[in-house]
């Protein structure tokens, strides 16, 4: 990692559909090989199942979802002393977003659907209702850093 500057960030265009940058975002992170149009189909016809079984806008669904899977504190390993302590610290609003996609696209990959539209919009659904892997696992992110709260002070 370079000492000199952080690297700048990238603006993201929002999506053609709906005009927001967080789905430009995931449908970026969901791409594979470059293949954009695909990731735009399956999240756009995830969207409209999400519709029809909720009967609200999805994407307002798609942002409570992502806020449910939010973590809002993570562990990091910190070494003093020749022993590697697990630290808790608050996870800064860019990374908060980018795990919530990330652990979302997994835990939709995951599931055993047989369409990945049909598994995206199962996994949104379960998390707007606060269950599935990706909650699952930002509740697990929680466990630990609360396990951990004796080693906050060694936090930089």
């Amino acid at each position: 990692m370079s000492r000199r500057h952080a690297a700048e960030k990238r603006e993201v265009l929002p999506d053609a559909k709906f005009g927001d940058i967080v789905l430009t975002k995931f449908m970026n992170n969901l791409m594979k090989q470059g293949k954009k149009s695909v990731a735009e189909q399956i999240v756009y016809s995830a969207l409209d199942r999400v519709e029809s079984k909720v009967k609200r806008s999805p994407l307002e669904v798609f942002h409570e979802a992502l806020d449910n899977i939010q973590p809002s504190i993570e562990v990091r390993s910190r070494r003093v002393g020749g022993a590697t302590y697990q630290v808790p610290v608050e996870v800064r609003p860019e990374r908060r977003q980018a795990l919530a996609i990330r652990w979302l696209i997994n835990a939709s990959r995951a599931r055993n659907e047989n369409t990945m539209e049909e598994r995206l919009a199962g996994e949104l659904l379960d998390a707007v209702q606060s269950r599935g892997a990706a909650v699952k696992k930002r509740e697990d992110t929680h466990k630990m850093a609360d396990a951990n709260k004796a080693f906050s002070h060694y936090r930089w």
